[in-house]
């Protein structure tokens, strides 16, 4: 069996971010590493919302980034440290949307190890120097310049390797442009490996040390070294120059201090939370300096979430900035985060560690009332250590609040990481199924919904007491960025909305005919409207002038389609009158014909910019057939040869849009086929005219035209729904620039290009009947849609997003759920680690040192925060216990169709539920008991726990209560179960074990002790087990009934005798968010066609890290008969002629390629 992995969505934790001017503007934009991609982000302007740019993946591990800029430019680099063994430069090119790359530079071996350079990154602030570092030994420089044709040139590596060292953190000096310095901190462990006594750990000190580049002699050495705190982690540069004295700040648990050569060290103790035990510390793991002209501060942030303020106070000793005291100020509390970046317009970019990524804008920078902590006396600062206990006793206190002060969120991007479980249902009754994932760590857990399609939100809703059967916008003019009126159609009425300061104001004085059913309403290219009825036409010019053409007595107009230039009317059921804008500004009759057969849609498309027409008019009849009429003046009418189709067509679309590969000028074989039409007002991307096809039966079909013949090619169907098909013209991204086609059935349905990508995804919204494009004052890409008796306007939250999300909050760190058959009920087991549960927070808020954390304005409890508003509050973190190992554990049933929690039921006595599910047994078979299987008093390293046992629960009143009805004590944790034959399947640690049901406790019937780790996962398909331990791999296992045995049968592979049934797919989730689909192949053929095209694209096309692609999924394990999609669907980025090159090897046509990859997404 071979199998094709198709990435359904990428990893969505974010490791490391950086901030810069990458695409030249003035705006800056966030570069992020998310797993294996690169991603851009820009700003919105008016809102701050993320806007996505772009998404490279680089088929290897992105172990750093980090920015610098030649002097003189406006535009900044991305260097990256990787698992490839080469340093990369890459640049971002906004004409292609791509990252390029400049330099790639192979310096050791390959791989994540930590005497190879690639952890840590840093730039010489005047972009002259680049030094990448191992975490062991190794540090290379690289020198940077420009050549004569101002190109970016790298100099061969310059070494500056220390031995028996291990880095914590390296960043460049501002030292303006004197010889470029990198600071770093070392632990020098030589003297540590060779005392068994530990008393040289004791007493090892770390230090800041400076290496500084000679640029005169091109040589490194190491210039300067100071012992500091041991518990310093990590650097952020001063700036130096004219902008301030130079040096670091060094951060680290408990302290803060600022450190230079020639300068005393200035340290100040981090004020702390009033209700953290004085043996906690408080360790920074993330900060990043804001600087304008005449100013910078930092801001830092704890493990707690908490954000703090740093300013230097700065003197001025003969030319020279001398830092007489810091200042740190608590600022606010957001999530904790793995990196966070500050843009020169305020905005807070915040990768989150766990959860949901947020942006973030600083609406008040100096809190005058804010917690603030100075330099101590010098005397007082030399007595007390760097320990928790000593700054306790210096440092001031502040209380932690969910309610944001300075910071207002604007807006979130989605993250599954940690996704700690999965399951794929359906439990909507959608006919599709979802995708049910527990995320999050802590009280910012969820567990969270997903559907394929695109997030839809409902701006407003009017209600009418009859059905519409239509809706239009319209504009007072071409050039007008705001609609100006709303019409709704009814059967035999129209009504006009006026747009008037946000609102909607029905109003007659619009000069369209109101007393009769609208089929269409127009805006032409003169400014001026026409409005189709079923009697005519009106025409009202822009002074308000109208003209009426009424259809001949007894006949009616069926059907209508309108651009801007040009309208078809199809009159009775086979007559079709042509119409074009003239010079003079009328609607003047230019062509007619009669069909052949009754019709049942029409349509002219749309005017091409820079031309006066549209080409073609599409007909579609009751004989299956949809016709091509040339609407060219030398060829008025004429017909090409009709289409066929497998039902009745009743609606046809002819749209422009980007083409999804690339091609050679006139070519009409490569990609989508058809001649491509340049158009220079969008970039210069070449787009081809597409006749989308929609039938009875909800299929669609999409054709590419040949701009000049009119021959149509490159058929792809699909299936979208149960209803007929109803194609309509909608724009997306940016005051309608983006062309699509709203397809809907009985989903709605969003055909378009994203990222040089063709994509069709439903809406996750009602069944629409009529959509229109709506621009609006704070929406100018909304929409306006009726769905069933309601005009709904409403807008489109993300593009290019393969799951739309909905999240329920959660108590404590999810561990397991599990469905419970016959319901739409999962269960859910929670635990979390240094965490008081319910009953315990309720006894503090009785004592008076808990009264403080649970004021209302100052609450440290993180449920019910839905009361307040999200843009302004927070989930924290608080408070912590001060003893180890307290662990806080409840079980949760929940509705999912209901979306509402039934039970939540707390677990006492130190006890922390790990895994669940639900079993029949046999001789209660027409009852279904919950079982959870726990650990006491769990020490996580090293591993120690008082008692493990498994939890017999009756759920009572339909899921509303719970009732233990026996425990039974094992001897280790069961971190899996699952039901298995009406009895109970358990990993007991690294043993295997079948239950069956007891009176007074579970009974033992067998067990397998065979495995080398402890069992983590369960999985039953009919009689087989599935078996997965958490260090080695997959074990399949059987149960012989006749020797009452469990019997592993296969270790590591499939058997040849193994087949899957049908063409099943199987989900894989990743800790860091990531979902991915494993799909059988069909055929031999098949199989060799994708195996081929990989290969071939590993030879063809380069990753940004210039990482081989088989050493990178063969990481951990060989690689065998998988392939990897991501990979191939890089074949429409090749250039025609490697296209052809590949095509022609397996006897196919680059479309037939592309249909192919294409049609493993559709299928999944």
């Amino acid at each position: 069996m071979h199998l094709l992995n198709v990435t359904l969505q990428s990893e969505t934790s974010i490791h490391t971010a950086i901030c810069g001017n990458f695409t030249g503007t003035k705006n800056q934009e966030i570069a992020i590493a998310r797993g294996n991609n690169l991603e851009l982000f820009g700003f919105d302007d008016e809102s701050s919302k993320a806007v996505f740019i772009c998404s490279t993946p680089a088929f290897s591990i992105i172990r750093s980034i980090c920015s610098f800029r030649l002097a003189g430019s406006s535009k900044d680099y991305i260097v990256i440290g990787s698992d490839s063994g080469k340093v990369v430069v890459v640049e971002f090119d906004t004409t292609a949307n791509y990252w390029k790359v400049i330099h790639s530079e192979v310096f050791g071996r390959t791989g994540c190890r930590r005497a190879i350079p690639g952890q840590y990154l840093a730039a010489d602030p005047k972009g002259r120097a680049l030094m990448i570092a191992s975490v062991e030994k190794q540090k290379l420089v690289y020198v940077m310049n420009r050549d004569l044709s101002n190109k970016l040139t790298i100099s061969s590596p310059l070494e500056a390797h220390k031995a028996d060292t291990i880095l914590f953190s390296v960043v460049g000096i501002d030292v303006d442009f004197e010889n470029p310095i990198f600071a770093m901190i070392e632990l020098d462990y030589s003297e540590i490996d060779q005392d068994p006594t530990g008393e040289a750990f004791a007493q090892s000190e770390k230090k800041l040390a400076y290496y500084e580049l000679d640029l005169g002699l091109n040589h490194v050495i190491r210039k300067w070294s100071e012992p500091i705190s041991r518990t310093a982690n990590f650097l952020l540069a001063v700036p130096g120059g004219a902008s301030g004295p130079s040096g670091v700040l060094i951060c680290g648990e408990n302290w803060v201090s600022y450190k230079h050569q020639g300068h005393p060290e200035v340290r100040v103790p981090l004020p702390r939370r009033h209700n953290l035990p004085p043996e906690r510390g408080t360790l920074i793991t993330t900060g990043c300096m804001f600087k304008s002209k005449d100013t910078f501060f930092y801001l830092l942030q704890s493990e707690y979430g908490d954000l703090y303020k740093v300013n230097f106070d700065l003197s001025q000793n003969d030319g020279q900035f001398v830092v007489n005291d810091l200042t740190i100020s608590f600022f606010d509390t957001i999530q904790p985060a793995n990196a966070i970046c500050l843009t020169r317009k305020g905005l807070l970019f915040v990768a989150s560690e766990f959860g949901n990524h947020s942006i973030i804008e600083i609406q008040n920078i100096d809190d005058a009332d804010a917690v603030k902590a100075q330099k101590l006396p010098d005397e007082v600062n030399e007595e007390l250590g760097d320990d928790s206990v000593s700054a306790a006793k210096v440092a001031p206190l502040f209380q932690a609040s969910k309610q944001l002060k300075n910071l207002f969120i604007v807006d979130n991007i989605p993250s599954l990481a940690p996704l700690v479980d999965m399951m794929v249902t359906d439990l909507h009754d959608e006919d599709a199924s979802q995708i049910f994932a527990l995320c999050g760590r802590g009280n910012r857990s969820t567990l969270r919904t997903l559907r394929h399609g695109i997030s839809v939100q409902e701006m407003a809703s009017l209600d009418f007491p009859e059905k519409p059967t239509g809706v239009w916008s319209l504009k007072h003019s071409a050039d007008d960025p705001r609609d100006r009126f709303i019409i709704v159609s009814f059967t035999n009425k129209t009504i006009v909305l006026s747009v008037v300061d946000e609102s909607l104001v029905e109003t007659t004085d619009s000069g369209l005919d109101l007393t009769t059913a609208t089929l269409n309403v127009t805006l032409l290219a003169d400014n001026s409207y026409v409005q189709v009825h079923t009697n005519g036409f009106r025409h009202i010019t822009a002074d308000g002038r109208s003209t009426d053409w009424q259809v001949p007595i007894r006949r009616y107009v069926r059907y209508a389609s309108v651009n801007e230039r040009q309208m078809a009317l199809v009159i009775g059921g086979r007559d079709i009158i042509y119409f074009e804008l003239n010079a003079i500004g009328q609607l003047s009759e230019a062509g007619r014909t009669e069909m052949d057969d009754e019709i049942t849609c029409v349509d002219v498309g749309v005017v091409p910019q820079g031309r006066a027409r549209s080409m073609f008019m599409a007909v579609g009849c009751y004989n299956d057939r949809v016709t091509l009429l040339s609407l060219d003046i030398g060829s008025m009418m004429n017909r090409n040869a009709p289409h066929s189709t497998d039902k009745r067509p009743s609606s046809v679309c002819l749209i422009e849009m980007a083409r999804d590969t690339f091609y050679d000028e006139g070519d009409n074989v490569a990609g989508s086929g058809g001649r491509p039409v340049a158009n220079q007002q969008h970039g210069g991307e070449q787009r081809s005219l597409y006749l989308y096809i929609g039938m009875d039966g909800g299929r669609i079909e999409r054709l590419a035209v040949d701009g000049v013949t009119g021959d149509l090619s490159d058929s792809r169907p699909r299936f979208l729904g149960a209803k007929p098909i109803r194609f309509l013209r909608i724009h997306v991204e940016g005051n309608r620039q983006q062309p699509a086609v709203m397809a809907l059935t009985s989903r709605a349905w969003l055909c378009y290009n994203y990222q040089s990508r063709y994509r069709q995804d439903p809406f996750i919204f009602d069944s629409l009947d009529y959509i229109t494009d709506f621009s609006y004052a704070g929406n100018p890409n909304g929409l306006a849609a009726i769905s069933g008796r309601s005009l709904k306007l409403m807008t489109i939250e993300r593009l290019g997003q393969m799951f739309h999300e909905s999240a329920v909050p959660l108590r404590y760190t999810p561990k397991r759920f599990s469905h419970i058959p016959g319901s739409r009920d999962v269960v859910i087991v929670e635990s979390d680690h240094n965490e008081y549960n319910e009953a315990e927070k309720v006894q503090l808020q009785g004592s008076e040192s808990a009264n403080a954390t649970t004021t209302t304005n100052g609450s440290e409890e993180a449920m019910d925060v839905d009361e307040h508003d999200p843009s302004t509050t927070v989930l924290i973190r608080g408070p912590v216990p001060p003893a180890a190992n307290k662990w806080a554990s409840c079980i949760r049933i929940f509705d999912v169709k209901q979306n509402q929690t039934k039970c939540v039921f707390e677990l006492s006595e130190n006890e922390a539920a790990m895994s669940v599910t639900t079993v029949c047994f046999h001789q209660h078979s027409e009852e279904r008991f919950l079982i959870v299987g726990t650990v006491k008093d769990l020490q996580q390293h090293p591993k120690r726990f008082s008692a493990c046992a498994l939890h017999v629960y009756r759920t009572l009143d339909d899921g509303q209560s719970l009732q233990l009805l026996h425990k039974t004590e094992i001897e280790d944790i069961p971190y899996a179960m699952v039901e298995y034959q009406g009895k109970l399947l358990v990993g007991v640690g690294r043993h295997l074990r079948l239950y069956d049901m007891g009176k007074k406790k579970l009974l033992k019937k067998c067990e397998n002790k065979c495995f080398p780790t402890a069992i983590v996962r369960l999985q039953v398909l009919g009689d087989r087990i599935f078996v997965g331990d958490v260090s080695q791999s997959v074990v399949f296992v059987k149960y012989r009934p006749l020797e009452n045995t469990l019997g592993i049968f296969a270790d590591d592979s499939l058997p040849s005798t193994m087949k899957l049934e049908g063409r099943q797919v199987l989900f894989v989730s990743t800790i860091t968010g990531g979902i991915h689909a494993l799909v059988p192949t069909r055929t031999k053929t098949e199989t060799q066609i994708f195996q081929q095209l990989e290969m071939f694209l590993r030879q063809e096309y380069h990753s940004i890290c210039r990482r081989d692609h088989l050493s990178y999924r063969s990481y951990y394990a060989p690689v065998k008969n998988v392939t990897d999609i991501t990979l191939c669907e890089r074949y429409m980025a090749l250039p025609l002629p490697k296209q052809r090159e590949f095509a022609e090897g397996v006897d196919l046509t680059p479309t037939a390629i592309v249909k192919k990859l294409e049609e493993i997404r559709d299928f999944v």
